[in-house]
């Protein structure tokens, strides 16, 4: 059983076994939200010293682990300066180099730089024409300045409708008190109601007057041949047999959104940032073959392209898009004042 099988066993299941290791496990999350809280207070206090980055930037990141949304919306923010000709750099930390190709694929024009050391990439996006930085997944890189910073929230696992414990007991790397830092704060959702999401964004803007809180529903729009790129309509899925393949840090959330089009779903989840070996490809190859369609996410299609057998019915690709339902323009008003900076 793969770490996060068990991770999401751990913070999600209701049984007897589960409560009781996530009770064991709480001095030690304590610990760690003591730590995180003293980290983020030190930085705020200036004890610790923040390194000044090249261009003007905007931080997109999320209080728990995964699932919020953060590379979409990278994305989107890259696409959005693009579209008015200031070229983006989009950072990364680099984990296992797939992010680094959706973004390459989603925002061709954008400058992507996989590197741990945010102001080193910072550095080389700008040698390389960068006039405006995003970094994804860096809310909690305290020790790099930022023009703006932007918390994404996820419904589906925030409170009440999920647990609230800090790491390993629960999702969260920082608690609720974290989101005072944020200029911007989004609610994202996926298969959550919009009045669940609209409830969630009136608790935070109650909360945090002084930032900026939206809500934005990340929706599978359409889908594409994994190679041809052929495009198609979500009503292709109505009545056939789908399997879906995901290596996400929510693949459950995607299963649902797929089995909203009225697909019967199997779901074949990976742990996020899967390799997909081989013998993994061959499998789904063979899947493929005995359903209607198989359907899998953009970060699972980078590495699944050029693997892909040719004798094997190519799978679908879920073109995920940004919908705002709350306050959309006034984060765009936000990123307009970034624009300013850079030009």
């Amino acid at each position: 059983m793969s770490a996060q099988r068990v991770a999401q066993w751990l913070w999600w299941s209701s049984t007897a076994p589960a409560r009781a290791t996530r009770g064991v496990l709480v001095p030690f999350a304590l610990l760690y939200r003591t730590v995180m809280s003293a980290r983020a207070k030190a930085y705020r206090r200036g004890w610790l010293r923040r390194r000044a980055l090249p261009l003007p930037s905007v931080a997109v990141g999320n209080l728990a682990v995964g699932g919020a949304g953060k590379t979409p919306f990278a994305a989107w923010t890259a696409a959005y300066f693009a579209r008015r000709n200031v070229r983006p750099g989009i950072l990364l930390r680099g984990y296992r180099g797939d992010e680094q190709a959706v973004h390459q694929r989603l925002v061709p024009d954008a400058i992507v730089v996989a590197n741990p050391d945010r102001v080193a990439g910072a550095a080389s996006a700008r040698a390389a024409g960068a006039q405006v930085l995003v970094l994804d997944d860096a809310y909690q890189r305290l020790d790099v300045a930022r023009d703006v910073n932007v918390a994404l929230v996820n419904t589906e696992s925030a409170p009440p409708r999920a647990v609230a414990w800090p790491l390993p007991a629960g999702p969260w790397r920082e608690d609720w008190s974290a989101l005072g830092r944020a200029d911007v704060i989004i609610v994202t959702r996926r298969h959550a109601a919009i009045a669940e999401s609209h409830r969630l964004a009136a608790r935070i803007a109650a909360r945090w007057p002084s930032a900026v809180v939206a809500s934005v529903h990340l929706a599978v729009e359409g889908l594409r041949g994994l190679r041809s790129g052929g495009r198609v309509g979500l009503s292709l899925l109505a009545r056939k047999r789908v399997v879906v393949a995901a290596g996400i840090a929510d693949p459950v959330s995607f299963a649902a959104q797929v089995r909203a089009s009225g697909a019967t779903v199997q779901l074949m989840a990976y742990q996020d940032h899967h390799p997909y070996h081989p013998g993994d490809v061959a499998r789904l190859a063979q899947v493929a073959k005995d359903a209607d369609y198989v359907v899998v996410t953009e970060k699972d299609a980078v590495k699944l392209r050029d693997r892909w057998p040719s004798d094997a019915p190519e799978p679908l690709v879920a073109e995920l898009a940004l919908h705002w339902e709350l306050n959309g323009e006034a984060v765009e008003r936000v990123l307009e004042g970034v624009l300013k900076r850079a030009v």
